[in-house]
């Protein structure tokens, strides 16, 4: 494919699998959950966000120039902070305190579904062990995340009483940090994915950060929703 034929292939997967379609973003986004099971949805995504700076360093220390080390350290930046200034995963903590869950608990992963850390594990492992163009191309979820924060937050405050602006800053930043890292991500993919066989191997790993995605919160619904089922050891607001 032409680089403009394998973008537009790579964000079909997106209008495709991306979890925005997914029955529980309806529900959190349209005010439908109680907020014990918005407790549960941002307990469990905190081991994703946790995890993001873990399978960034991996990559880091693969990356063979200065210049890609040097636009992936910004990453972990985002997500860790730097020096005083707060990254995402503070940020995701600011939540869920917001949402009224001991700190303590959420950092020590006791209330964590299975499926949520085999998920998780999944995507580190997948960035840890395949190709650099790979790992890469799994992070163009990112094309698809601006819409989604912005129907979140505005769908989140119109319809729960329980959150706040201060309560949601997490996604502030995203809406600028989300595109600057897909402008990068998505150039080096089209660069470099320069046969058949490398554009079918992004083409696979984005579908299979889609799934991994969409598996979460296959997890969440079974869990919390219908039939509502939580698994032993897993949070019970």
């Amino acid at each position: 494919m032409a680089p403009d034929e394998f973008e537009a292939a790579l964000r079909a997967i997106g209008a495709e699998r991306y979890h925005v379609h997914h029955p529980f973003h309806h529900l959190l986004h349209g005010g439908k959950l109680s907020k014990p099971q918005v407790q549960a949805w941002a307990l469990n995504r905190y081991y994703y966000q946790a995890c993001i700076p873990a399978k960034d360093a991996s990559l880091l220390a693969r990356l063979p120039t200065t210049a890609l080390r040097r636009e992936w350290r910004r990453r972990l930046e985002d997500h860790d902070g730097s020096g005083d200034a707060a990254g995402g995963v503070e940020r995701w903590l600011a939540l869920t305190d917001g949402l009224g869950i001991d700190r303590d608990y959420v950092v020590s992963l006791a209330g964590l579904l299975p499926g949520t850390r085999f998920a998780v594990d999944a995507y580190v492992h997948f960035v840890r062990e395949r190709s650099v163009l790979e790992a890469i191309a799994s992070s163009l979820t990112e094309m698809f995340s601006t819409d989604i924060i912005r129907e979140r937050v505005s769908g989140m405050l119109a319809n729960y009483d329980f959150v706040s602006e201060q309560t949601l800053a997490y996604f502030k930043p995203r809406l600028t940090q989300a595109p600057a890292d897909v402008q990068f991500a998505l150039g080096y993919v089209k660069e470099h994915a320069d046969t058949v066989e490398k554009q079918q191997l992004c083409l696979a790993a984005l579908r299979f950060k889609c799934d991994l995605l969409w598996a979460q919160l296959d997890a969440l619904h079974f869990a919390y929703v219908e039939p509502a089922l939580p698994p032993p050891g897993a949070y019970r607001p």
